[in-house]
């Protein structure tokens, strides 16, 4: 929980009250690697914080081919938060790549928090800015840069994640396929 605490107080400082009211609405979890927390056609009921392991959130297209939307690795948060907020079902999935362990904000716990430490609104608002605008920055990469641009400013944003993902996942995530992925890593080497 300490990984939580010191997540939450780079963006919003709590007092230790707040902080015991904080940690007394989460819940650990452990997943086991390929363990699904939301399905499509379910209501995601919940935030979660990656305490150690990943998670990948994921829509599945044409000819039952998935395309990565997100990762979540230690200190990110994810969730489908159209189907949160609005109690609808989520057209995405969320699955875990590695054994994880996790902290879990229920939809209902949530509200009690922020009646009881509005801070936290405002950090999730920070947060949620934060992930917006890397949203943003990965579409205008899709629709501005080659695969292989892509996959080097990536890289050098993220040298250590790259070897953490199987290659498929890396390539949906990027937008192109893992074929062209191999090309790539053969044409570096």
């Amino acid at each position: 929980m300490e990984r939580l605490l010191q997540h939450v107080q780079r963006f919003v400082e709590l007092n230790s009250e707040e902080q015991e009211l904080l940690l007394s609405c989460m819940r650990y979890e452990e997943v086991s690697k390929k363990t699904h927390l939301l399905k499509q056609g379910k209501i995601c009921t919940g935030r979660y914080f990656v305490i150690k392991g990943l998670l990948r959130q994921y829509i599945v297209g044409e000819n039952d081919a998935e395309q990565i939307t997100h990762f979540a690795l230690e200190n990110w948060w994810i969730a489908d938060y159209d189907s949160l907020e609005r109690r609808q079902p989520s057209e995405f999935f969320i699955q875990a790549v590695e054994p994880t362990e996790l902290l879990v904000l229920d939809k209902e716990k949530e509200d009690e928090l922020f009646r009881q430490v509005p801070k936290m609104e405002r950090y999730f608002r920070l947060v949620l800015q934060r992930s917006y605008a890397a949203s943003m920055m990965r579409i205008k990469y899709i629709f501005t840069t080659s695969g292989e641009e892509r996959y080097n400013h990536f890289n050098s944003l993220f040298p250590e994640f790259i070897q953490r993902i199987p290659q498929y996942m890396l390539a949906s995530y990027l937008g192109f396929s893992a074929e062209f992925l191999s090309k790539i890593r053969a044409k570096r080497s």
